[in-house]
């Protein structure tokens, strides 16, 4: 108790400052005994904020972090949507294989944090956690043995004083004795402690770069988890790419005619050929043919249809003009023109050539450098208009009718102008390349055509083009409206095709009323609004 009461009058008295504590470690332990709190609350933090973003749970087996992990959530949620859809279809396929891909990813993300968790979590907590504070309450220990050993040694000069005697004798008797013994177990209690802690300090010091492994072993791990997914992730984007290739209904308009014909393994693009034989059946001797604007919703509903790949002959055999304008979209809403952008000078050189047989040759030379593909398609619809016209005192679609309202759609310039500025010149000589390889369809391209290619139209009956789709999907209806938006950047839509008819209204020329507009109505109408035509002026035979 008296040994204790003096340990606290010491305390109290360095403290206030009436006495001094001995200091008993060296600069350079005093600069450790410092650093050593700032790592304890870096390693603290770290380890708190590494621990957060582990998606496991800490210290549970492998099944139960399993289980809770999102990506295992996921996984087991797309495998059952892939169940409920069926192998059958596109997105049951899809979900099948990314759930089992997520599934694996979930396994390799366990692994990835089991890793972490051994190597920088736990080790990181040991160091914050047990490792530098075992060195903080060692230090604290050291303290009180200090002041213990300057408690005592105070006691053992005091009794030197009170006995009379010169700092250089030292007291005799048996309690000048039993002082001296308590001051050198004291002291050497201290420097037990002492050097025990001076050991630890420099070992600290000296593992300093196994603590800097820890992070080092993170990123490390954090390589490797990352190099296993996204080599995981890349031996599965061929199977998905494979699942979308191989896939038979895939949407046709606004993609390039090469690629919709390599994909759909035709030689003539579906809508085309599907609009064809439908207008063959129902729409040959309909008045205003490609001219007359359709319902919006009925033309909205059978691009849907034709860009999944089927089609209800029964429903729309009764509105020709819709078919009508589902091709003319088709047509203008290919990235490029039937008709071709590289090609673009040598049909505008050819329309302005002065003699109609020539200008008839660099036409036919013109049609001769299309593509295949190209070639075959406008050959097809050719083909088609041409027999149109068979029936233009019923339907009132002259050539030169169908040229002005279809013949935009067919070619256009790559960097377009404005719009009356293309329906004064640019479409005026586009009109003069088409109605005369509408008139002459047989000599640009001789012999018949079989229109019904595929053999799966021409009554009004439902045909399914694709054979493994059982029922009509719905349309994406964001998209088709994104669709509509895009067909601003075409030549000429249907309200700029009306707009052409009203130029030509002015002047007294109705073509719904009339048997067509010839280019002599045009070079009349553009002589009195002091326009200058092309240089070649068609005259029809």
């Amino acid at each position: 108790m008296k040994k204790q009461f003096n340990r606290m009058r010491q305390l109290a008295n360095q403290t206030v400052g009436r006495a001094e504590k001995t200091e008993v470690l060296s600069e350079d332990l005093l600069q450790v005994e410092k650093r050593l709190e700032l790592v304890k609350q870096v390693s603290h933090s770290t380890h708190k904020k590494l621990t957060a973003c582990l998606q496991g749970q800490q210290g549970v087996d492998v099944d139960k972090k399993s289980k809770k992990l999102p990506l295992t959530t996921l996984a087991q949620c797309m495998v059952e949507g892939a169940a409920v859809l069926g192998d059958e279809s596109l997105l049951g396929k899809m979900l099948k294989l990314c759930g089992e891909t997520q599934e694996k990813l979930a396994h390799e993300l366990i692994l990835f944090e089991l890793t972490i968790e051994r190597d920088v979590v736990d080790p990181l907590y040991d160091l914050a956690e047990v490792e530098i504070p075992n060195i903080q309450k060692q230090r604290k220990h050291l303290a009180k043995l200090v002041l213990d050993m300057d408690s005592a040694r105070t006691r053992y000069y005091q009794s030197t004083k009170s006995s009379g005697l010169s700092s250089n004798l030292q007291p005799t008797g048996a309690k000048a004795d039993h002082l001296r013994e308590e001051m050198e177990e004291a002291a050497n209690r201290m420097e037990i402690c002492r050097d025990q802690l001076s050991a630890d300090m420099y070992s600290f010091v000296a593992k300093e770069m196994d603590y800097a492994s820890y992070f080092q072993t993170l990123i490390e791990v954090q390589a490797e988890y990352h190099r296993k997914s996204l080599e995981l992730l890349q031996s599965v984007l061929p199977q998905i790419k494979a699942h979308q290739e191989t896939w038979v209904e895939k949407p046709c308009y606004g993609k390039p005619l090469e690629e919709h014909l390599a994909l759909s393994g035709r030689d003539i693009a579906f809508p085309i050929e599907a609009c064809v034989t439908m207008l063959l059946e129902c729409g040959m001797q309909e008045e205003g043919l490609f001219r007359i604007a359709p319902s919006a919703s009925k033309l909205k509903k059978l691009k849907a249809s034709l860009d999944c790949g089927v089609m209800d002959v029964q429903e729309y055999s009764a509105d020709p003009h819709a078919i009508a304008g589902a091709l003319k979209s088709y047509l203008r809403e290919l990235p490029e023109p039937l008709m071709t952008y590289e090609l673009y000078n040598d049909w505008i050189q050819a329309s302005n050539i002065q003699d109609q047989d020539k200008r008839l040759q660099a036409l036919l030379n013109a049609c001769e450098k299309l593509p295949p593909a190209n070639n075959n398609n406008f050959k097809y619809l050719i083909k088609f208009l041409s027999k149109l016209t068979e029936d233009q005192d019923v339907n009132k679609m002259t050539p030169g009718n169908i040229a002005i309202v279809l013949g935009p759609n067919l070619l256009w310039m790559h960097n377009e102008g404005n719009i009356p500025e293309m329906m004064t010149t640019v479409s005026l000589q586009i009109v003069g390349i088409i109605e005369p390889i509408i008139q002459h369809a047989d000599w640009f391209f001789p012999g018949e055509i079989e229109f019904n290619v595929t053999g799966n139209y021409g009554s009004p009956v439902h045909t399914n083009h694709n054979s493994n789709y059982s029922s009509m999907p719905s349309p994406d209806m964001e998209q088709m409206e994104r669709k509509q938006n895009d067909q601003s950047r075409r030549p000429l839509s249907v309200a700029t095709d009306n707009m052409m008819l009203e130029f030509y209204k002015k002047d007294g020329y109705d073509p719904s009323i009339s048997t067509g507009i010839t280019f002599k109505h045009i070079y009349l109408t553009l002589s009195r609004h002091n326009q200058t035509p092309p240089t070649s002026t068609y005259t029809a035979h």
